[in-house]
């Protein structure tokens, strides 16, 4: 076998490759550069709330001191991101690399008198705890919860344009009481809602009290600080919340919360996309060509509905993550191990498969239309479906003593169950009922598609 050279430095994630764009903005904070932005940010800021606190004889910096030295992580860029990466090349340890890099940047800032305060009294974890609630935080309201936001939207819309047209239902996948389009998509739009208002609401958690959580180096060197109202000042002051009875790791309950309540999500989301995916075989709705697309390779008439099965995909994808992120943070031996650190690196993966289906979900609800007709054409061709009125009618008439007729259920049963009944058919079986004549009347006045009760009004609520 003739060997091939090897091919040029290629991504080994789709995520980093065919579907970067879709994913990209993600990167800015769940990639390895944007978590090193987030350690500086922590590093930084801690040197500020040391200074502020005129601690160990210092003196508040100056304004235009501490926006220098905020620079260094809101200006973080290639130059940065070059430097860590050969910095751990030797230290072999990422937190102590951003260490160092601050430490270089203060003495280029004229402010090494402070350089022995950055990272003091901390364990990597301090930093990565605060580092890590920073980046999720960011990346879910910024990123994920947004891109959520926008297919709940557009469920929404489709739901209110949708609310009259009645469509036959199929529980079990079978014929069954009609609803309308909808209204079946109103529900996937209220379970959505329900569980991003749960996710919106989600606590990020650090701790900030050194190597085993007992604050031990900070009281040893100023035994009169109240070292646990500083760290909670300084981590809430970040706009995180604050966990003081930790190990030498933050426990992360609150990633495995979140994650649980993404995976969630997912679960609906994958239920829509297979909902839709059957909507379209069956032909209530016609899918948008795309210009210039190729639907089949070989079949010249088909356009596949690809945008349903990519996201139906990537949220299997992102659920298996996502399970394992949680089923691995939940668990540290002892007061630590390292488990949790190559667990943490898959975050962005995890989320990238989920934006990754969102997108292909709202592109998806973009390109389809709805087949009325067809929708008409199954409803007229189910009559049977009004068993369900018929029989819970001759109920409520037996019960006001205007009818008889005892089992109505067995009744209609013998009627319909196994056979197809027409409308025709069904008007005599009904004009033969021994019941009132204003129950009589409305039933004849009933068809498949005005048996939808309040579905459009629930459509639009």
């Amino acid at each position: 076998m003739t060997s091939q050279p090897p091919l040029p430095a290629q991504p080994l994630s789709p995520l980093d490759g065919r579907y970067r764009a879709a994913v990209s903005p993600l990167a800015d904070y769940l990639s390895e550069a944007g978590l090193n932005r987030a350690r500086v940010e922590v590093e930084v800021e801690w040197l500020i709330a040391l200074t502020d606190r005129s601690l160990f004889g210092t003196t508040p910096l100056a304004d235009a001191d501490k926006q220098r030295l905020r620079g260094l992580y809101r200006d973080f860029g290639q130059t940065e991101i070059d430097w860590l990466a050969e910095k751990e090349a030797v230290t072999r340890h990422d937190v102590k690399a951003v260490e160092y890099l601050v430490r270089d940047r203060l003495a280029a800032l004229g402010l090494d008198a402070i350089a022995e305060l950055t990272h003091f009294a901390c364990t990597s974890e301090d930093v990565n705890s605060a580092a890590y609630a920073l980046t999720v935080r960011r990346a879910v309201e910024h990123v994920w919860l947004p891109a959520l936001h926008g297919v709940i939207e557009r469920l929404r819309e489709l739901a209110a344009e949708h609310a009259d047209a009645a469509m036959l239902s199929r529980t079990h996948g079978q014929p069954a009481t009609p609803s309308t389009m909808g209204k079946e998509l109103a529900v996937f739009a209220a379970r959505l809602e329900r569980v991003a208002t749960q996710i919106a609401g989600s606590a990020y958690l650090a701790k900030f009290s050194g190597a085993t959580g007992t604050w031990s180096a900070h009281l040893a060197a100023d035994p009169d600080a109240d070292w646990p109202t500083i760290a909670r000042e300084y981590i809430e002051g970040m706009g995180i919340g604050f966990n003081g009875l930790t190990t030498q790791i933050e426990p992360h309950d609150w990633q495995v919360e979140l994650y649980d309540r993404v995976r969630h999500a997912g679960g609906i989301l994958h239920n829509l996309a297979t909902d839709v995916w059957t909507y379209i075989s069956l032909g209530y709705f016609a899918q948008i060509p795309v210009a210039g697309a190729t639907g089949s390779s070989t079949m010249p008439h088909k356009v596949n509905p690809i945008r349903f099965e990519n996201a139906e995909a990537n949220l299997e994808l992102s659920a298996a993550l996502l399970g394992s992120l949680s089923q691995t943070l939940v668990t540290s031996r002892l007061q630590r191990d390292l488990t949790d650190s190559t667990t943490q690196r898959n975050i962005g993966v995890a989320f990238g498969h989920s934006l990754l289906a969102l997108d292909n979900l709202r592109r998806g609800l973009n390109e389809i239309s709805l087949a009325r007709d067809v929708l008409r054409a199954d409803l007229d061709a189910n009559w049977e479906v009004l068993a369900e009125a018929i029989q819970t009618v001759i109920r409520a008439e037996v019960v006001a003593g205007r009818s008889t007729i005892s089992d109505p259920y067995a009744l209609l049963k013998e009627l319909t169950r196994g056979h197809r009944v027409g409308g025709t058919e069904l008007a005599a079986f009904v004009r033969g009922l021994a019941i009132g004549d204003e129950a009589k009347q409305r039933l004849l006045a009933l068809t498949p598609a005005t048996y939808t009760g309040f579905a459009e009004r629930l459509a639009t609520n």
